[in-house]
């Protein structure tokens, strides 16, 4: 076995996958619990008064769960061998620009906002800017002097800014620095946010929450009218790229770097023994158990029971509790992830009843507290089928995608999608709108063959990194 936790590939990867499938499926048809909570069918028009969860509205909390968990495995190595804290906030630094750069970039040449109607030009420009993204991100496999390499990013940039700067959009839209895609620009500011703090709390566990502490001392006293917590919350240097608000992403982000550490831990001291020493049962079991305090956790919330929600929880946490509480090996890591979660489960359920019940926008402490419980569990889960039970093969149409998650996020708007279009085959999708199976199926259809050409990529070793 290979010294790789499959598990937080897997996490990344579904997060992607049903981040791709939720945007896919047909827009207005399907029952409520398949779109957001917050913006219901059929008009999907956005209600913040409307409380509740539903399992789209788990996909970006995993996503920057697993984004924190790949803190120890990317920053602490590196520290370890020797890499000075200031190198590593430079990394960081960099990876939030060339984040922030993606999504004004795909944002700029997404179909619809090239041309309205759609067109041959503007399927073909966004082909282009999928193409001209594989030399600004990938790591060139062949030999050649460092300069070289740069060049080749350099000039790949420059030709991405003139495009950006000399197209011509739909409805009369020019180049605009704050047009950019919301979901990669959070993940920007919680790449320098969040890598920072780690850096800085790395060998300290109570400094890492302290700072959360802090941080939600501010986000809080925040909203107190005309004081200095107010100003400092509504400052921005650059309000195209940051918004103090977006930091409070870092409650599920820096639980994630725990899980992380938990992960590096185990595969430090891990071996076949450890497998062979777990009661298979408890590992189906802990399966069973993880996947019904999610389910029980969507339906309860979904539907507003939130009082027998609660009730059914406990019993499932405190069984998880007592079943893990002795052993080494496998049986450890589950302890911890199932601990961590399941304090973060309470938790956010205990402040369920704050700022109107759990939200996704504006996101309530509630809802970033258990996401991140969730996502602990659904990393336990993953971890039981991928490293102890070894699904390798089964589970590769969500490592794989992963492994490689820039890429299989924008292959679906920039690279399908023209290509159905130009091959004169877009019409063929109205056919699935007649009803709410088959509006679910067409999502299915774009998310695999999304899937498969990522999964493609990444077997050659085409990965698109920051």
């Amino acid at each position: 076995m290979t010294k790789r936790a499959y598990a937080l590939d897997a996490l990344r990867g579904y997060a992607i996958i049903t981040m791709v499938l939720s945007a896919t499926v047909a827009w207005n048809s399907l029952p409520g619990w398949m779109y957001h909570a917050q913006t219901p069918p059929p008009d999907r028009a956005f209600d913040a008064s409307l409380s509740g969860i539903t399992w789209v509205d788990l996909v970006f909390p995993f996503f920057l769960f697993a984004m924190g968990a790949a803190f120890p495995f990317s920053i602490k190595k590196r520290f370890e061998k020797g890499d000075t804290k200031l190198r590593l906030v430079y990394e960081a630094i960099k990876r939030g620009v060339q984040l922030t750069f993606f999504a004004i970039f795909i944002q700029h040449f997404y179909p619809h906002v090239l041309s309205n109607p759609q067109d041959m030009r503007g399927w073909l420009l966004a082909i282009l800017c999928f193409v001209i993204l594989f030399p600004m991100f990938i790591r060139i496999p062949l030999k050649m002097p460092d300069w070289m390499r740069i060049a080749i990013k350099v000039v790949a940039y420059g030709i991405a800014i003139v495009l950006l700067q000399t197209t011509q959009y739909a409805n009369g839209r020019v180049f605009d620095v704050s047009f950019s895609n919301i979901i990669i620009l959070l993940l920007a500011n919680m790449a320098v946010f969040g890598s920072v703090i780690y850096i800085f709390t790395m060998q300290s566990l109570r400094a890492r929450v302290g700072v959360l502490l802090i941080l939600m001392a501010l986000l809080l006293s925040g909203q107190v009218e005309n004081s200095w917590a107010q100003a400092i919350y509504n400052y921005t240097p650059l309000p195209w790229a940051f918004h103090f608000e977006y930091l409070q992403y870092l409650f599920i982000v820096i639980p994630g770097s725990i899980a992380g550490e938990y992960l590096m831990d185990w595969l430090k001291q891990h071996n076949d023994s450890f497998v062979e020493s777990t009661n298979k049962w408890k590992a189906i079991v802990m399966i069973l158990l993880t996947l019904a305090i999610i389910i029980v956790n969507l339906a309860g919330l979904y539907t507003h029971c939130t009082v027998l929600n609660l009730i059914i929880n406990i019993p499932l946490l405190i069984s998880g509790v007592f079943l893990l509480r002795k052993g080494t090996g496998f049986i450890k890591l589950w302890r911890e992830l199932f601990t961590a979660g399941a304090f973060l489960v309470i938790l956010g359920l205990c402040f369920e009843p704050f700022q109107g019940g759990i939200k996704k926008d504006p996101a309530t402490f509630g809802y970033l507290f258990l996401t991140s419980g969730l996502a602990f569990m659904a990393l336990l889960l993953l971890n039981v089928i991928c490293d102890y039970f070894r699904c390798v093969k089964s589970t590769r149409f969500l490592v794989m995608p992963g492994q490689n998650p820039m890429m299989a996020y924008v292959v679906g708007d920039l690279l399908i999608m023209p290509l159905v279009n130009l091959l004169g085959i877009a019409s063929l999708l109205v056919y699935f709108n007649e009803n709410a199976w088959m509006g679910f199926l067409r999502g299915v259809v774009l998310t695999t063959l999304s899937v498969l050409i990522t999964m493609f990529f990444t077997r050659i070793k085409c990965f698109w990194r920051t």
